[in-house]
């Protein structure tokens, strides 16, 4: 699946597309979210569990080159 065609899916088809497909990397807190990190295929893509509200809020592709990359440096690998 390509990222472009990741992207597009509803939210409840990216969360089975990262259960089924992807690898549970790390979890860290951001704010006021747990920001769950799976890595699919060769790209790192970020769950933004908002514990308040008891929802998702954001699925999304984590760039490389984001500041938040230096909370997850200790657990993955880039390559």
């Amino acid at each position: 699946m390509s990222r472009e065609e990741f992207s597009q899916l509803p939210l409840f088809q990216k969360i089975k597309t990262l259960y089924m497909e992807g690898t549970f990397v790390v979890g860290i807190r951001y704010y006021r979210h747990k920001v769950n990190l799976y890595l699919l295929e060769d790209e790192y893509v970020e769950v933004f569990y908002n514990h308040k509200e008891d929802k998702i809020d954001k699925i999304d592709f984590l760039p490389r080159d984001h500041s938040r990359m230096k909370f997850y440096l200790d657990q993955i690998k880039i390559g």
